[in-house]
């Protein structure tokens, strides 16, 4: 008489064993796979943006959207948030913005702290910008790894008719796409991965200019993601060890203007930034080209 043979506990627990290693072994490729499809869905999103964003140029006699939505009736008037409003004065003047308010402020909170406003408030935000006649689906708007509860991760560049800063000259802050001069390398849309004001600034001061005013953008691994006035879209790692480390520790909020590579966050004491190299300052004169279009300065580095 045959008898079944079952597993005995030892070869069981061997199986088990081989189970976990393999999967030890496949998780991390796993991810790298799982983030690399992220970052393709970002790159398109970004791509499909600045086609839209030069096809407003098309059909506006080459004028550049408007990429500060800001608040018409100033901060802390509650109608303005979820909205786009056209300004009545200023540098955009009569000029509808890309996308409404969808960042917290006001008697919505701060958007500095980490506040956002609700998901649907965000969307109408979409709803009623320029952009949204030649971008109607709501996910382009938002990267996969955007924060939770942020519906708008995307921001547009100072440079590309966003909120202008100081006294810079009309061929590094535009308002038509016939002023571009290297279309290439000028950076159009930037994923921020969370919804702040205005645009994404990267400031230029004669006195003191190698500064960050916005943070790092630290997305999809070490680098960051952007598109370009000539319609392409792509990643770039960053080379400097604090640029990523300050970046992934101010993700969600923005705790100081005007600060030099190597600057520790005020909102953090358990924060201890890397000493600024070399590389962490070519990693702003890589952004501030991109923004600029030059330098305008002799760097140190």
């Amino acid at each position: 008489m045959n008898k079944k043979r079952g597993f005995t506990l030892v070869e069981l627990l061997v199986v088990i064993a081989i189970i976990a290693v393999l999967m030890a072994l496949l998780m991390p490729a796993l991810e790298r796979a799982r983030e690399q499809a992220k970052r393709v869905i970002c790159l398109n999103n970004l791509h499909q943006l600045t086609l839209a964003w030069i096809m407003y140029a098309g059909d506006n006699d080459g004028k550049i959207v408007n990429g500060a939505p800001l608040p018409v009736g100033g901060f802390s008037d509650q109608d303005n948030y979820g909205h786009a409003r056209v300004p009545t004065g200023g540098e955009h003047i009569n000029e509808l913005p890309w996308i409404g308010v969808g960042w917290a402020g006001g008697s919505f909170g701060s958007y500095q702290n980490g506040d956002k406003l609700t998901v649907d408030q965000q969307k109408n935000a979409i709803r009623e910008g320029a952009m949204w006649e030649y971008v109607k689906m709501l996910k382009t708007y938002r990267c996969p790894t955007g924060l939770a509860g942020e519906y708008i991760t995307y921001a547009a560049m100072d440079g590309v008719n966003g909120l202008r800063r100081g006294a810079i000259v009309d061929v590094h802050w535009m308002k038509n796409i016939s002023a571009f001069r290297r279309a290439h390398s000028r950076i159009v849309f930037i994923d921020e991965g969370w919804v702040t004001p205005d645009s994404f600034a990267v400031v230029y001061q004669r006195n003191n200019p190698e500064v960050w005013w916005d943070d790092p953008t630290v997305r999809h691994g070490e680098g960051t993601a952007q598109s370009y006035a000539d319609g392409h879209s792509d990643w770039m790692k960053w080379e400097g060890k604090w640029t990523v480390e300050y970046g992934l520790n101010t993700l969600g909020s923005h705790p100081q203007n005007f600060y030099s590579p190597g600057a520790g966050n005020p909102q953090d004491p358990s924060f201890v930034p890397p000493p600024a190299s070399s590389a962490d300052y070519h990693d702003l004169y890589w952004l501030q080209r991109g923004n600029w279009g030059e330098l305008m300065y002799t760097p140190n580095y």
